[in-house]
């Protein structure tokens, strides 16, 4: 096992370290911080023009039909409402920071949401962007499940597990509902409010609501990888606990060492790139469109 994580291990160390030109003005932003900004931007971008085209087909075919279903009608992009967006998906904290107590980021400094910001606008340059497909989505799972990572075992945790409260600091629970809150928070409050569909900001069901919402991968995955790596590295005792009961079910020693911190990211990391790559396959394998289309017609 230590074999197959040691690459990923070396990978986050090498893109973990501050680049430049961040560095000259003694920002400490990463590679990983740079290109999960980028992947993050490309996606939003991505959600936004497929709204578009389904909201133009939508009213194409009302039209045709001369059906009487009133559409809302297509409002000019504006890229503040773009950026504020991002800035909505990038920082869940700003729903558990206050619950916990904790000061926003933002409130502390601008360097991320200028750091977005110009992200955003960099990619919103860009004359297009890929269609999501099969041979893009796979390969981009690694760097998805490398950056997730990364937020669910070393941005969220210390939230809960550095808190001055015991009460908070020790709780399994708090931290695996810190975790879901905090990844899942804003895009849920930009679904509810159609951040991403090309006409006026309107309330609506977020996807999460919907039949079977819950069964997203990006929604239960949080509390299962933070809550994996909370068990590794026994973030709190309870977690501790319970590695050692996992053991002896399953037959081995009495008492569980930590693992290093390190290797369990990594370890977490290949198991959300795994989740990821099976999403993409699911969804944009050629055999899926054509079951979807068999499925359809029946």
């Amino acid at each position: 096992m230590s074999l197959l994580l040691a690459p990923i291990v070396e990978l986050y160390r090498y893109s973990l370290q501050p680049v430049a030109p961040f560095t000259w003005f003694g920002l400490s932003l990463s590679t990983l911080d740079v290109v999960a900004a980028v992947r993050l931007c490309v996606v939003l971008r991505q959600v936004r023009e497929k709204l578009w085209r389904d909201h133009v087909q939508k009213t194409k075919t009302v039209n045709a039909e001369k059906g009487i279903v009133a559409l809302p009608e297509i409002e000019q992009r504006s890229f503040v409402r773009d950026a504020v967006s991002v800035l909505l998906v990038a920082n869940g904290y700003r729903v558990t920071g206050p619950a916990l107590a904790i000061p926003p980021s933002f409130m502390l400094s601008g360097v991320v949401p200028a750091f977005y910001t110009a992200i955003q606008a960099a990619v919103e340059w860009l004359p297009a962007v890929p269609t999501p497909a099969f041979n893009n989505e796979v390969p981009l799972s690694l760097i998805d499940g490398m950056s997730r990572a990364y937020l669910l075992c070393n941005l969220i945790p210390p939230m809960v597990t550095t808190h001055a409260s015991p009460a908070v600091n020790s709780n399994p629970w708090t931290l695996l509902l810190t975790s879901l809150l905090t990844a899942n928070a804003g895009f849920f409050f930009t679904n509810l409010f159609s951040f991403f569909q090309p006409y006026a900001l309107t309330l609506t069901t977020p996807s999460e609501f919907l039949p079977y919402g819950w069964t997203t991968t990006d929604l239960w995955c949080a509390p299962l990888v933070t809550g994996l790596y909370a068990l590794l590295t026994h973030a709190q005792p309870f977690w501790a606990d319970a590695h050692r009961v996992a053991l002896g079910w399953l037959g081995g020693a009495d008492k569980a060492a930590a693992v290093d911190p390190e290797t369990a990211r990594a370890l977490c990391a290949l198991v959300l790139a795994g989740l990821f790559a099976t999403r993409a396959v699911r969804n944009f394998a050629p055999t899926a469109g054509a079951v979807r289309a068999k499925t359809k017609v029946q």
